[in-house]
């Protein structure tokens, strides 16, 4: 039975036809995005996207904050929930193969307002990702070469770096996409080097004393002097005391990192410019998931060895663990990776923002004129701008412990839409041809989603206020804009859904 009103739903035909008239069009055409992307320009955006911030800086905040040396375990519990959510996007990024990737997974299962929440939040999700790694790329270049604290760094009163950078590579994202993978191969290429070189150089100065206890003991908030509304919400509907380390610790840490993770999803995100997305949509997720997970774990291993975990820099935790050990060369030298790194993962970001504007502007839920595309770049250049200018504030002006657990609770919340979506299209729509499958479903998608809600309230009272009241001012927008010109009321009157034109 159809639906009608806020819950009316986008046709699975109708995402598809929109992509078969893009492909019957000249390929020249300004209109459309275009299809220039392989399974090795996949891996390349999903590993530049995954490896950054997650190695080069909430190492150290995370062990030091919440989890000492068990930050490892909270990596690896990160990495667990984050497969069972990829194997979900793989069946949905296969069956259908389009920008806005859990948008418009959400637009063709749950409803139009259920799109436009997970809509929402993606925005919030991508740009405050990027936020993030500008003030982390800001951080490193100040340990590089000893830049004023008073424009670089996490104690920056303006992070004039953050801005500077988000500047730069919005400016290389409104070029292209196979431009912007082009740059990102490169920087992949030399970040992962760098992460083979922490952990086998690495691995030589770590002393066992530093992973004892590898649990610390749980230490009261009010003893730590960390304030009643950064208590996680589980603790505080429980009524357990609230705490760091121990237990609550590493799900604390493992929820924060969490968003490191989510790198996988802007590869579903680039449906519509992949030439084969039935098979290297996949292939570039599941890849993307593997390498980075092993990355990860093997370089808190290493990093929480070196320095003990009370003892680790929160700007730069890699490089000053180096040099702690007298390998300043070696600390150099991460330090220019972790710049190459973060430099990836921003450009990743203001890609994947760019791509789920364009999917709701061409279905009237946001203005279409931000998204046109450009005739010469083939890319959506006005949303582009405009994600960079709210990027570069937030780098500026938000501690980055603010914003990173933000995207966090906004990744989760795409990978419990996700999850869902996958059993209810599989009953709405069981005849749709599925090149992926996700095994033991329903069952493994509901433990996505439970795992996935666990997570999310295992961050603090403060993340999930601004949360709510994110998600509030997207209803108000939604409410005196999107349901009045999505075109997908047109299609209640028997019209047809239109394609957005230069």
């Amino acid at each position: 039975m159809s639906r009608h009103g806020v819950l009316r739903l986008k046709p699975i035909e109708d995402i598809i036809a929109q992509q078969s008239e893009d492909a019957a069009a000249d390929a020249a055409s300004p209109g459309v995005l275009k299809r220039r992307l392989t399974v090795r320009d996949l891996l390349g955006l999903g590993i530049g996207m995954v490896i950054g911030t997650g190695i080069f800086t909430l190492t150290g905040i995370e062990a030091r904050d919440h989890a000492g040396p068990a930050v490892t375990i909270s990596y690896a519990l990160a990495g667990l929930i984050a497969l069972l959510a990829a194997l979900c996007y793989c069946e949905m990024a296969s069956t259908v193969p389009t920008a806005g990737s859990a948008y418009t997974y959400a637009y063709a299962t749950l409803g139009e307002i259920f799109a436009w929440i997970i809509g929402w939040d993606l925005v919030l999700e991508f740009a405050l990702g990027a936020g993030v790694v500008s003030r982390g790329w800001s951080g490193y270049l100040k340990s590089l070469f000893n830049l004023p604290d008073a424009l670089f760094g996490e104690t920056s009163t303006v992070n004039v770096g953050g801005i500077l950078i988000a500047v730069l590579l919005g400016l290389i994202a409104m070029i292209g996409a196979k431009e912007s993978a082009r740059v990102t191969n490169a920087l992949v290429i030399i970040k992962v080097t760098i992460c083979i070189f922490i952990i086998a150089v690495g691995v030589f100065f770590i002393r066992a004393a530093h992973y004892r206890p590898f649990i610390p003991d749980p230490v009261s908030t009010t003893e730590n002097g960390r304030t009643g509304w950064e208590t996680s919400l589980v603790q505080a509907v429980t009524g357990v005391s609230p705490s760091t380390f121990g237990v609550a610790g590493i799900l604390t840490a493992a929820a924060v990192v969490f968003f490191a993770y989510s790198g996988f999803e802007v590869v579903a995100n680039m449906g519509e410019e992949t030439r084969n997305p039935q098979r290297d949509l996949v292939r570039g997720v599941l890849g993307t998931l593997g390498i980075c997970t092993a990355l990860y774990v093997a370089v808190c291993l290493v990093v929480t060895g070196m320095v003990k975990y009370t003892e680790i820099d929160e700007g730069a935790p890699v490089a000053e663990a180096f040099k702690s050990v007298g390998l300043g060369w070696a600390g150099a030298l991460i330090a220019i990776a972790a710049i190459c790194g973060l430099t990836s993962v921003i450009l990743v970001d203001i890609i994947g923002m760019g791509r789920i504007a364009f999917a709701m502007s061409r279905d009237g839920l946001l203005p279409m004129a931000i998204a046109r595309v450009h005739p010469q770049w083939g890319t959506p250049y006005r949303v582009i701008l405009l994600t960079t200018i709210l990027v570069a504030t937030l780098a500026g002006f938000v501690p980055l412990r603010a914003l990173a657990d933000m995207v966090s609770i906004g990744t989760l919340f795409a990978f419990v839409v996700v999850s869902a979506a996958v059993p209810i299209l599989r009953r709405t729509r069981p005849d749709l041809e599925r090149p992926f499958t996700v095994p033991f479903s329903p069952v493994l998608p509901i433990v996505s989603v439970l795992a996935c809600l666990y997570m999310m309230m295992n961050l603090s009272l403060a993340t999930w206020m601004r949360f709510l009241v994110w998600m509030v001012i997207g209803l108000v927008i939604y409410a005196g804009y999107g349901r009045r010109h999505a075109l997908a009321r047109r299609h209640d009157a028997g019209r047809d859904a239109v394609v957005i034109t230069a």
